[in-house]
């Protein structure tokens, strides 16, 4: 394998990176996104940047791609019709769901409860009964079960879904229903749970093969014409998707799985951030990845802390992925005044690539968070390395409606949109911190994003979190973290036993199958086996409690006292977690085992520390406005600057695709891996 793009498509723009495996060059390059057809700003970038590298696009053999295609498909609301074939008895599943509320004292009261993705009038009995054990209690009537789904199909559905009470001990019936609804109807796409989620809980196993189902056409029309497109263009590369748990999976599994892909796009960003911070020598880091339409934030100490579940809207869908928080807070995010309070508001509606903030001068005119970074002097007037020039007096004016809806000043209103903007991420990182028990104190804090370097230093000095960590070409990094995710899969089991009567024989036994099977997987990936590594999980929980934590368990530890050491870890978490043990009997509930295949990394530039004068990189002063007051700032070019050198605050680093704002009493040095570092001082 020579040649390997990574690709990240954004809600305003579509960031790509060209890696040569034999050498270790790569080429960046930064493209508008096109949200009509995301596969349009893909081609076009994927056929630039190989202009610019003077390569062949034929010799480019594997795509890695984060997607947005099924997040927004649920967020728009436009997918599917769909219908569900349940267990006779079980016909509301999704509509009883859990008895939970958002919001404190009156939420239920204000809830309106969604409508979950099958309608009560789309879904159809079957008579049979599996035990939880996997017994056959009663017999799939099959007569009725077809008489059922030719129904069903009729009415005009687009995507099936089958989901059987207790089809994670025994999905026998689950397979012989799907091979009846593919008689019937084989285009139909078909989705059954003990596909998807092999595990138990009724409700979350239905509701997550009904959004697979859900988002399954879509998602397979995008990707299956992006695979042909390339092909007509002579492109024979392998096309992989990223997972929600920064894991690679192909094309055809992600056609067939897409619900794994829905925090795909945001997975991508925290695997290069991790990649970046492990080299520089920080493992313990708060990503923070500002887009044009949101920002993504995650938790990682040494890996990508990952989430069981997955919350879009009211809905928990449970697949694996990166426990990233995101909120409406991103460049392009619209300030506003209501009407009824006349306070000032910032997103979560977003100007996007079209028209964009009015200082792009693509006809934009809603005051947005980067046309207040302009009139504040935090975002020069000339951006992109001088390919874009920002229209100031646009952003004036546009940042003037807010003036005069809240009687500020021009620049104070300005001020108070960045002031709100970076409240709201503020809250959102203290939810992956300060929410499950970490000090945020304790991390370093990765900016990243078109506009996560404009913000870092402030978020910063919120969080307390330093050294901020810049890395070179922070706008570009989720595809660059595309580019390092690694082969991924998951194989699990449910288990229900108490310590007590669990046999750690059975378990052993238990996870050395889970295990050959993901090692199949990587073999089916033409993983090398040196590559190749596994890992074991087992979810715990004391008993009678709702829910459970995963405790990793090592190969090593298959022949020692495995459940003592299991029930020791798990209080130590959750302990951490929650602040608390109990003196109660711990409870098993589900064994799985992770196959990983390591792909090359990209290795960046490296250099010795030199001289910490910065002088050579100076451009230029420019004037911003803190705190009610006008400062000198000093501009600087990051292409001249060089490790150890070193950037005193207030300054401004400008590059290519990203601008880093150094405040008052902060410093920026280079380290010997060109990340900028900004600390206290």
């Amino acid at each position: 394998m020579a040649y390997r793009v990574g690709v990240d498509v954004g809600g305003t723009f579509t960031d790509l990176m060209l890696f040569d495996e034999r050498t270790g060059r790569y080429w960046r390059h930064k493209t508008p996104s096109t949200p009509h057809d995301p596969s349009e700003a893909v081609l076009e970038g994927i056929a630039a940047i190989c202009q610019q590298a003077g390569v062949d696009p034929t010799s480019v053999a594997q795509i890695m791609h984060g997607t947005t295609v099924a997040t927004n498909v649920i967020l728009e609301g436009k997918g599917a019709r769909v219908g569900l074939i349940t267990t006779e008895g079980f016909k509301q599943i999704l509509h009883l769901a859990r008895s939970q509320t958002p919001g404190p004292l009156a939420g239920w009261m204000i809830m309106i409860k969604p409508e979950p993705p099958a309608t009560l009038a789309d879904t159809r009995e079957v008579r049979e009964r599996m035990s939880a054990q996997g017994q056959v209690i009663r017999e799939l009537d099959e007569a009725q079960a077809e008489a059922a789904l030719r129904e069903l199909i009729g009415s005009g559905i687009e995507s099936l879904t089958i989901s059987l009470i207790n089809s994670f001990a025994n999905p026998d019936h689950e397979r012989r229903l799907k091979a009846i609804a593919q008689r019937i109807a084989p285009d139909l796409p078909v989705t059954i749970s003990y596909e998807v989620l092999p595990e138990f809980r009724e409700y979350e196993r239905a509701l997550t093969a009904a959004m697979n189902a859900y988002v399954k056409p879509r998602v397979r029309t995008y990707v299956h014409n992006l695979d042909q497109q390339l092909r007509r263009q002579g492109i024979a590369a392998k096309l992989n998707i990223l997972r929600s748990d920064a894991g690679l999976m192909t094309a055809e599994t992600t056609e067939e799985n897409p619900v794994y892909t829905l925090l795909s796009g945001p997975s991508g960003g925290v695997a290069g951030a991790l990649h970046i911070a492990l080299r520089a020598g920080y493992p313990n880091i708060l990503t923070f990845d500002m887009g044009g339409t949101s920002t993504d934030v995650a938790l990682c100490m040494g890996e990508p802390n990952i989430a069981r579940e997955t919350v879009l809207g009211y809905f928990p869908v449970k697949v694996p992925s990166v426990d990233v928080r995101s909120v409406g807070a991103g460049g392009g995010s619209i300030a506003h005044v209501p009407a009824l309070t006349k306070a000032l508001r910032v997103g979560p509606q977003s100007a996007g690539a079209v028209p964009g903030p009015a200082c792009y001068g693509k006809g934009g005119t809603q005051p947005t968070v980067t046309d207040a970074n302009v009139v504040c002097g935090y975002l020069p007037p000339s951006i992109l390395g001088g390919a874009m020039q920002l229209d100031v007096a646009a952003a004036r004016a546009a940042v003037q409606t807010i003036a005069d809806a809240t009687g500020l000043s021009l620049l104070d209103a300005a001020e108070g949109i960045l002031r709100i903007v970076n409240e709201n991420m503020f809250g959102a990182l203290r939810l992956v911190s300060v929410q499950k028990g970490f000090d945020p104190r304790d991390f370093a804090l990765m900016a990243f994003g078109g506009a996560g370097p404009l913000h870092g230093n402030a978020l910063a000095e919120l969080l307390g979190a330093y050294p901020v960590i810049v890395p070179p070409a922070p706008g570009l990094l989720c595809a660059m973290g595309d580019l390092s995710a690694d082969y991924r899969d998951e194989f699990a089991r449910t288990y229900i036993r108490t310590v007590d009567k669990a046999e750690q024989e059975e378990i052993v036994g238990i996870l050395r199958e889970l295990g050959a099977e993901a090692r199949a997987m990587l073999q089916s990936e033409q993983i090398p086996a040196e590559r190749q590594e596994l890992r074991y999980f087992v979810d715990l929980r004391y008993y009678r409690q709702g829910y459970e934590m995963p405790i990793e368990v090592r190969e090593g530890d298959f022949e020692g006292e495995l459940i003592p050491t299991l029930v020791r870890q798990f209080n130590e978490i959750h302990d951490r977690t929650y602040g608390f043990m109990l003196d109660s009997v711990v409870e098993i509930v589900n064994l799985r085992a992770v196959g990983i295949g390591r792909v090359t990394k990209i290795e960046l530039p490296e250099a010795e520390p030199g001289d910490a004068d910065a002088s050579g990189a100076f451009v230029g002063e420019h004037q911003i406005y803190r705190h009610g007051e006008w400062l000198s700032a000093r501009l600087y070019d990051r292409a001249r600057l060089r490790p150890g050198m070193r950037v005193e605050g207030p300054a401004i680093v400008t590059e290519l695709d990203s601008t880093t704002v150094v405040l008052p009493g902060h410093t920026a040095t280079v380290d010997r891996y060109f990340n900028l570092l900004i600390n206290k001082g």
